[in-house]
């Protein structure tokens, strides 16, 4: 399994992690994605270390902490091999102090995800999302006594919008604490708004990427295709409605450029799809999900190998949007404000 540098920073993490979203599913919200229990999920644990995956990604909300719990449960005496990455900021409570960034949160959440995950230390530690309540610098010196106490190695930021993200790399900078290496968000073959801001932000100040979502909420399987029903799964289910909403037509001329590239490739469409993402600039990661065997397997399949520069267009070219504004402004100006890919 191939490794890459995450960010500004010494660790070298494998390109495919594993998420367990579908980890428990104790609640209708998570239900909807899976419901992995301890056995199962300690035999895609093992699955994912015999193909050299051995980062392993959660979060403190996913089943109100029972995902941490089972993936603690799953590396039992296999800890020291596995690197791991679980959030906070999300509600863990109904009281005012039960979410956000702030000094009492953190300190309280991190305390209750290595108690759950069953280890003394998280590998990298991200902020789920902005707390716009919590002035940033009380969120970085909170980040930074844990680094210092060696409860958490690296911190990330997720889900925050591109100023978000200067802001507290400045801070960082300013006051000379602990620094985010690593962003998590939402990319995919129909979901490319990351390129406009955010890609630009991370390759020029040392961010490395971990894809969420990177088969665009399950549509890009290869399951959903043009007059063909919905088939049974998580989207028919409404497991995709928390999630961007995407145009039918758009949808189904990704995925018609998707079968002529599979066909090409002789990789399934899923496949096809990540190995795209593995080959866009700044991505260092990407978080990959499975309910079962069969879809983890598959998804292990999208490494070893590379899509050709015309196959790389035609994907591009069926994915394209005119991006908002001010990107749309920009987009004559590459000779002084040249973008990492074209828009």
């Amino acid at each position: 399994m191939e490794t890459r540098q995450l960010g500004r920073s010494g660790l070298h993490v494998p390109v495919l992690s594993f998420g367990t979203g579908t980890f428990g599913g104790t609640n209708d919200f998570f239900k909807k994605w899976g419901t992995t229990d301890d056995k199962e999920a300690t035999r895609l644990v093992d699955i994912c270390f015999e193909h050299g995956v051995n980062f392993f990604d959660t979060a403190n909300v996913y089943s109100q902490g029972d995902s941490e719990r089972i993936l603690g449960k799953a590396l039992q005496g296999k800890r020291d091999k596995a690197l791991i990455s679980t959030k906070a900021t999300f509600p863990m409570g109904d009281g005012p102090n039960d979410r956000g960034s702030s000094r009492r949160h953190l300190l309280n959440e991190c305390e209750a995800s290595l108690k759950r995950l069953g280890t003394d230390h998280i590998d990298l530690y991200f902020m789920h999302g902005f707390d716009a309540l919590t002035p940033v610098e009380e969120t970085l010196r909170v980040l930074d006594d844990l680094i210092t106490s060696g409860k958490i190695r690296y911190i990330g930021c997720s889900n925050f919008s591109g100023w978000h993200v200067m802001k507290s790399l400045a801070t960082s900078e300013k006051y000379g604490l602990g620094r985010y290496v690593a962003y998590q968000g939402y990319y995919s073959l129909i979901g490319r708004d990351y390129e406009w801001e955010l890609m630009p932000l991370a390759l020029d100040q040392g961010l490395g990427l971990m894809v969420w979502s990177p088969l665009g909420w399950g549509r890009l399987t290869g399951k959903i295709r043009r007059d063909q029903p919905l088939p049974e799964g998580r989207i028919k289910s409404g497991g995709g409605e928390a999630g961007p909403q995407v145009d039918d037509e758009y949808l189904y001329t990704v995925v018609d450029a998707l079968l002529d590239v599979s066909k090409e490739t002789e990789k399934t469409v899923s496949q096809v799809a990540l190995s795209w993402l593995l080959q866009r600039p700044s991505v260092v990661n990407i978080v990959i999900g499975a309910r079962n065997e069969e879809q983890l397997r598959q998804n292990l399949g999208a490494t070893g190998w590379t899509l050709t520069p015309d196959q790389i267009t035609k994907l591009d070219d069926a994915s394209r949007k005119l991006p908002a504004y001010p990107y749309w402004h920009q987009m004559g100006a590459d000779a002084i404000n040249p973008k990492p890919v074209k828009w």
